[in-house]
């Protein structure tokens, strides 16, 4: 089944912007000049930039025409659990060394283990757990996504059970934790990469199809994982500096 002809239009304007031919905030030609160019409708056209404004390489401008959107400068996040033992928030105290306004949106819901979670936090698969979603962003820009997950058998009933929730919202794993006695002593993190999923894409703003780190992060006590979390971040908006303290034991 061939594609759509809107389709073929979009991927040879994604090309073009890939290759560098329409450069960061160059205005691409009018629709009109799309249709002559193509050999389609104004419509086709129109449907061809609306693709590539979805999928976040174009933004519209209202009376002026569509243009290649500027990429974001390129931020820091340190990945340093000593760090975030002193600051709260790692998120936050990065976004603020960097001037920038650091903030989420979450929502939170118990929910039966997976294999794959019950495993990383050393529980039973249909365990409950509290699984947390967020959206972080930078002077109210999408810039990271996160899903983390935290055994409610030793949240339940406690005043932290709801990470965002009541007086300890907005704090760290290390200090929450901390609070109901339990004491984090180290974090583990694997990094990989892969194409951000439609959802992801969406809600982070960038191209579907884009790359994105994914950092798979467990926070643990001398005893047993108390937290764990997959971390979702644009290539093309961060890089990650790790802290590694080095002594003689």
């Amino acid at each position: 089944m061939s594609r759509p002809t809107y389709q073929r239009i979009a991927d040879e304007l994604r090309r073009r912007i890939i290759a560098g031919d329409y450069g960061p905030g160059d205005r691409l030609p009018s629709r009109q000049a799309l249709a002559t160019e193509f050999d389609v409708g104004p419509r086709i056209a129109a449907d061809a930039v609306q693709q590539l404004v979805a999928e976040g390489y174009v933004v519209s401008r209202t009376g002026s025409g569509s243009y290649v959107r500027p990429k974001p400068p390129l931020r820091r996040l340190t990945r340093s659990w000593y760090r975030e033992a002193r600051d709260g928030s790692p998120f936050r105290a990065d976004m603020a060394a960097q001037a920038v306004r650091g903030g989420w949106e979450s929502t939170s819901q118990p929910v039966p283990a997976s294999e794959n979670i019950a495993h990383r936090l050393a529980i039973g698969a249909g365990d409950e757990v509290m699984r947390t979603h967020y959206t972080f962003t930078g002077d109210d820009e999408p810039v990271m996504l996160s899903t983390s997950y935290e055994p409610l058998e030793i949240t339940r009933g406690t005043e932290i059970v709801l990470p965002e929730d009541g007086i300890h919202a907005g704090r760290g794993v290390v200090e929450r934790m901390r609070v109901i006695g339990h004491e984090i002593t180290h974090a583990s993190e694997i990094v990989t990469a892969r194409t951000a999923s439609a959802e992801e894409a969406d809600r982070l703003r960038i191209a579907r199809g884009a790359v994105v780190m994914v950092i798979r992060r467990t926070y643990s006590t001398t005893d047993r994982p108390v937290e764990t979390a997959d971390i979702v971040v644009p290539t093309d908006r961060y890089e990650l500096a790790y802290t590694i303290p080095v002594g003689r034991d």
